[in-house]
């Protein structure tokens, strides 16, 4: 996904000398409403791989995020891609450790996600709300060469370079904001995810119903004389 913000800073930071002659993986590349993959193919990459957990346009291989190494091996790739994907894994602390782990020593990665006050939008959930000293703490052990929060709505970009020897921070004790509990914390469980799905879907119910039954009230009452 690629909103104005997004592709404003995403080809800003991806310039032919990032991409040219490296191998390109893009994680969660279904093509929803924008992509970055043009930008990128127009600088001559030896390869672009587009993996999402479904198929779509823009997918050429349908890959969970927390497999990703298992499934392509450790510095498969020069240049990582994850746009708007971070905020939707509940498993946020596996996935960034695959993607640092595909990269080369000395590869890039490109990251763009929401932050508090952006608005839940499920796809098909929404867990986490990232801040920039969040994506300080959690690419500390990378070189982080840009980082800037989105103009248009809340969120954060951020763009960091393996070091030639990744010794990967212990991320355990981060909390994130919480998009199922309304406040930072550090996992969310089975029951949290399931409560917050029960609730949600009762709302959404009752919002559809509410219309049909203020109708149905006043025809009951009858017209006002």
């Amino acid at each position: 996904m690629c909103n104005p913000g997004v592709r404003t800073y995403g080809e800003a930071q991806l310039s032919e000398s990032i991409v040219r002659g490296k191998r390109v993986v893009e994680v969660g590349s279904r093509n929803v409403n924008g992509s970055l993959r043009e930008h990128v193919d127009q600088f001559g990459p030896a390869s672009y791989l587009g993996v999402d957990i479904e198929a779509g346009p823009g997918v050429d291989e349908v890959c969970d995020a927390e497999d990703l190494v298992a499934r392509y091996g450790p510095a498969s790739f020069d240049l990582v891609i994850c746009t708007e994907v971070l905020e939707h894994v509940r498993n946020w602390r596996i996935v960034i450790s695959n993607l640092k782990q595909l990269l080369t020593p000395d590869g890039v990665v490109l990251i763009t996600t929401r932050s508090f006050g952006f608005p839940y939008h499920a796809f098909p959930h929404d867990f986490w709300r990232y801040e920039v000293d969040d994506m300080r703490t959690i690419f500390a052990d990378m070189t982080i060469e840009a980082m800037a929060t989105d103009p248009g709505a809340p969120g954060v970009f951020v763009t960091a370079r393996r070091p030639l020897h990744l010794i990967e921070r212990d991320l355990t004790g981060i909390r994130l904001h919480s998009m199922i509990k309304r406040r930072r914390c550090r996992e969310l469980s089975d029951f949290d995810v399931s409560v917050f799905t029960k609730k949600r879907r009762a709302l959404q119910l009752a919002g559809r119903l509410l219309p049909d039954l203020k109708t149905f009230v006043k025809r009951r009452r009858g017209p006002r004389t």
